[in-house]
């Protein structure tokens, strides 16, 4: 790890750790990463609006515009203002090759000891699959500059106690399969530097 990421190292114990509500959490992350990128040539952003407008211009076929609501065109902008697109939860950028991965955090329950399978209930983890759907895996590759097939264009962090579910644990490495760099399970007993170290060891070299 280069001498300006660890800079903060004696910080991490206590800036990350995912407790508490999801927003405390992707605090955290955030502070992580912003202690570990000073002085470097990497910035996270949250809640990027790269992906705002996507598909605010989609052009849908005569049969389906006669068969949906069309509002006028002041009605449509006015409703755009909020942007047609998607809004990740944050986004990691090389600032001189302009590269950007995007990122989620998905914070949710699980079955662990002392508890029964319903505890795993939640669909936070299902949220996600949205980015594998081809127009917003494309839309990241070409907007983010990640066009490396070996690797995909996102990258989620899970937190809480879905990071030790038998089944959720199973469930996401199925959805993954040889993409399983592309998430990260920051379990309540690891530390910044584990995020900061997945990230460095296998997705900051697709950025430059």
């Amino acid at each position: 790890m280069a001498k300006n990421e660890l800079k903060s190292r004696d910080n991490w114990q206590t800036a990350s750790g995912p407790s508490g509500l999801a927003g405390k959490a992707e605090k955290n992350l955030y502070k992580v990463f912003e202690k570990a990128f000073k002085g470097t040539n990497y910035v996270i952003s949250k809640h990027p609006k790269d992906l705002k407008h996507l598909y605010e211009d989609v052009i849908l076929s005569e049969d389906t515009l006669a068969q949906i609501y069309c509002p006028d065109k002041k009605v449509i902008k006015n409703a755009k203002k909020r942007g047609w697109g998607v809004s990740p939860d944050f986004s990691i950028t090389n600032k001189l090759t302009r590269k950007i991965l995007f990122g989620e955090i998905k914070r949710q329950d699980g079955w662990v000891e002392g508890t029964d399978p319903s505890a795993g209930r939640g669909n936070a983890h299902e949220r996600m699959c949205k980015l594998f759907t081809p127009g917003l895996l494309n839309a990241c590759r070409s907007i983010g500059g990640i066009e490396d097939e070996e690797i995909l264009p996102f990258w989620v962090v899970l937190e809480g106690d879905i990071t030790r579910d038998p089944k959720r644990n199973r469930e996401i490495a199925f959805w993954f399969g040889k993409y399983d760099k592309n998430y990260f399970m920051w379990r309540p007993n690891m530390t910044g530097e584990d995020l900061i170290k997945h990230f460095n060891k296998y997705l900051k070299h697709y950025l430059d």
